[in-house]
């Protein structure tokens, strides 16, 4: 991405959130357009396929479905298009998780159609943005891939999400809480945001608020969704997690913590299983460390990101048995050329990184046992 001082902000065409609004899908997804591919797993469309699916056909969108497979990969956005392509879709639905939601905004720019955003949980910032992040088939990160606009609608229907597991959306918290730790770094350092151009006034104000808000209201939040109930913290919180934290990332910038998350898709084994805030949860307390945060600072977040059950020890990580090489293999997929670790007004080397990792667990068990608790 080329350097420049344009500042840039860009954002969604539409966003509705709010309990039942599916029932509403139809009303706004048929303005965009009135054949549809709707992509979604079978364990989405179990839980609100039915629902969806009546709101569409109410409002004269038709549509054919597509099972999602699992991976945002090139392979899956590639076999998607295709049956986009046959059916002559003039809209795209995501409809579901944050891989879902990432393929679906992939095969509308390709076939140059609208892409509607109906997320399932609040797990990630994902929903609003111009981009998609691309794994590979087996999971690993391979990189980010940009897009000419952002989706025209995110239909965010909080009555679906207050039934999804909790840690979803802790995850989605956890995912949040790196977005102004992050852009704050890459404003200091006068880097690019992920729009192409330097933050706006609007986007770094949009980041903070994000934080601000999950600091005041993410346990009564998490306590609401374990009751499977919609309450104004819930609500706020979703909307932080998806709308700010979504707004503030991209048009804010990203620093070393979705890169150091990038790097542990590099490893195989049992933190394959961690959804993808719980590794940015840790990737955030180590740039914290990076970042020289003072130690009254970071144990707010260690005592927030603790509350929620997130991971903050090597071994929550699935970590703990790691070799130095693996460490290493983390950071230097961290430090790789393009990586959003070069936003930050410092240097980074490996071993830099590789000792902030372990600094996060000696930090981590040393606050636990100062608060009495145990691993």
């Amino acid at each position: 991405m080329e350097a420049t001082n344009e500042k840039v902000f860009i954002s969604p065409a539409r966003y509705v959130q709010g309990e039942g609004v599916t029932a509403r899908a139809g009303h706004y997804i048929s303005a965009l357009g009135k054949t549809a591919l709707l992509i979604a797993d079978d364990v989405v469309w179990k839980i609100a396929g039915k629902e969806l699916s009546a709101s569409l056909e109410g409002e004269g969108v038709s549509f054919e479905r597509a099972v999602f497979e699992g991976e945002a990969s090139n392979r899956e956005i590639d076999r998607l298009v295709e049956l986009g392509r046959k059916q002559q879709a003039k809209v795209i639905i995501g409809f579901g998780g944050g891989k879902t939601i990432d393929t679906a905004k992939g095969v509308a720019e390709k076939l140059g159609a609208a892409c509607a955003i109906l997320p399932t949980t609040a797990s990630t910032d994902a929903p609003t943005s111009a981009l998609s992040v691309i794994y590979s088939d087996d999971g690993e990160f391979e990189s980010y891939r940009f897009y000419s606009k952002n989706p025209d609608l995110v239909l965010v229907d909080t009555g679906i999400i207050c039934k999804a597991p909790p840690r979803f959306l802790a995850s989605g918290i956890a995912d949040a809480m790196g977005t102004w730790v992050e852009a704050r770094a890459a404003i200091r350092a006068n880097a690019n945001n992920m729009a192409g151009g330097k933050a706006t006034l609007l986007g770094a104000t949009i980041g903070q608020k994000c934080e601000e808000i999950l600091f005041e209201h993410a346990m009564l939040a998490y306590q609401a969704n374990q009751a499977q109930i919609v309450t104004p913290s819930f609500e706020a919180v979703v909307e932080a997690n998806t709308l700010l934290s979504g707004l503030g990332f991209e048009s804010g910038g990203l620093a070393a913590a979705h890169a150091i998350h990038n790097g542990f898709t590099a490893l195989h084994g049992e933190i394959h299983n961690l959804t993808h805030g719980e590794k940015v949860a840790y990737g955030t307390l180590a740039q914290l460390i990076l970042d020289q945060t003072p130690q009254a600072e970071l144990e707010e977040y260690l005592d927030l990101y603790l509350a929620l059950g997130l991971p903050v020890t090597l071994k929550a990580l699935k970590l703990d048995q790691a070799s130095e090489e693996d460490l290493y293999r983390v950071a230097e997929a961290a430090l790789k050329e393009g990586e959003s670790s070069h936003n930050l007004a410092y240097e980074l080397t490996p071993r830099q990184i590789v000792h902030a990792i372990k600094a996060v667990d000696v930090h981590a068990r040393a606050f636990m046992e100062k608060v009495g608790l145990s691993e």
